[in-house]
């Protein structure tokens, strides 16, 4: 039983010392007890301080007595030397406004940079290559573009996106608007030295509803078929949503579909093929990739061999629409694959430092919840309400279209 009307909580081990205090209203009266006769407390709310790894048990056992759990969160940080915790105390440091600091931010940031070029004055790159990524029998064309910067200031962040303006001008004369595209290339660049930019870009056609002409779409026609030399006008970058934690420990789970690969690309090459000294990934990467067939899988080679490489830290998962079934018999997609693991993944965000991605098509956003709402439901947690907590704790990441 750990509950804050008990003198203290201690710990027993290292995951035990981190404290996580539970919010619960409908628990029954006695909390010291899981007889299920004790009336049920109509109002209010009951905070029980929770060991790390109890979180589940203690789940289980409100869930059994009728509990709702509200929110979850950490206590006022690691306990202290003696290794007791007095959790009223944490709660009251808590109220009068002081904040604990995540283990995600433990280390000093650095700084982001943000539009360090803008549409009145875009950088000029160079084309350095194009490579087609989906392979014989896939549908479309996809491309990773790779951009010399080395003549200017342009640099990023892994999770960031720059912006791209396609030559030419519209229909009125005027240039083209900037398109965004997710940078596919860590800090360092594909060739790890502050060189380039990379990104994946999927060239949009379709015929259109009116007139039943085929459509290219202008900025992803103009990128897919760059040639090596041709210049490529460059603003941003921006965007500090999808930024990884500094925390060499985290858990990072990624989902992604089509091109929404491309910022996960960045984080598992900074993870695993930089070797960077000021960076030592230890923790797991778990990555989710829904396409429609086998070739489109991109980057499927390289991703292939990180997973043989480093099997213990880097896990890997496709959904392949229209070549396998989900338990229904209907088609596998990425919600099918997170609803097959939600027990897991949901186990695996109750750490501090888990940090959840999702990129790809924004219809992807409803399978998760649902797959999440069901394994939180085991523990008597309503889905939304903690998904909330996470977004308000920056664990939670999306970037949909």
């Amino acid at each position: 039983m750990y509950s804050p009307s008990i003198s203290g909580v201690v710990a027993s081990s290292v995951s035990g010392s981190r404290i996580f205090v539970y919010e619960v209203e409908g628990m029954r009266q006695s909390c010291e007890t899981d007889q299920t006769s004790n009336p049920i407390r109509r109002s209010g709310s009951v905070f029980i301080a929770v060991p790390y790894d109890r979180m589940n048990q203690e789940m289980r056992r409100i869930l059994r007595m009728g509990g709702k759990i509200v929110s979850i969160r950490p206590l006022n940080g690691a306990p202290e030397t003696d290794g007791t915790v007095a959790p009223e105390q944490g709660l009251q440091s808590q109220k009068s406004g002081e904040t604990s600091k995540s283990m995600t931010q433990a280390k000093e940031k650095v700084q982001v940079p943000v539009n360090l070029y803008k549409p009145a004055n875009p950088y000029i790159g160079k084309c350095i290559s194009t490579e087609e990524l989906v392979r014989e029998g896939g549908d479309g064309t996809v491309r990773h573009v790779k951009i010399d910067i080395s003549g200017g200031n342009l640099h990023y962040l892994e999770g960031q996106s720059i912006g791209i303006i396609p030559d030419g001008t519209d229909k009125n004369g005027k240039p083209h608007k900037i398109r965004l595209y997710s940078i596919a290339s860590t800090r360092h660049g594909d060739n790890l030295d502050d060189k380039t930019v990379s990104v994946s870009v999927r060239k949009l056609e379709y015929k259109s509803p009116e007139t039943g002409e085929q459509v290219f779409g202008v900025c992803s026609t103009f990128l897919t078929g760059l040639q090596p030399g041709d210049d490529v006008k460059i603003t941003g970058p921006v965007g500090k949503e999808m930024l990884l934690p500094d925390d060499e420990d985290a858990t990072i789970i990624m989902m992604a579909t089509g091109t929404g690969i491309a910022p996960f690309r960045a984080y598992l090459w900074r993870m695993f093929k930089e070797n960077n000294p000021d960076y030592k990934f230890k923790g797991l990467a778990w990555l989710f990739f829904g396409v429609a067939y086998t070739p489109n899988i991109l980057y499927k080679e390289e991703l292939d061999k990180l997973q043989q490489e480093f099997p213990d830290n880097f896990r890997l998962t496709y959904a392949i629409s229209r070549e396998q079934q989900n338990v229904d018999g209907g088609k596998m997609y990425i919600q099918n694959r997170i609803q097959e693991n939600a027990d897991e993944l949901w186990e695996l965000n109750q750490k501090p430092n888990t940090h959840t991605y999702i990129c790809g098509l924004k219809g992807m956003e409803g399978g998760i919840d649902e797959g999440m709402s069901a394994a939180a439901g085991k523990f008597g947690v309503d889905w939304a309400g903690y998904q909330k907590h996470l977004k308000k704790d920056h664990r939670w990441h999306v970037e949909t279209y």
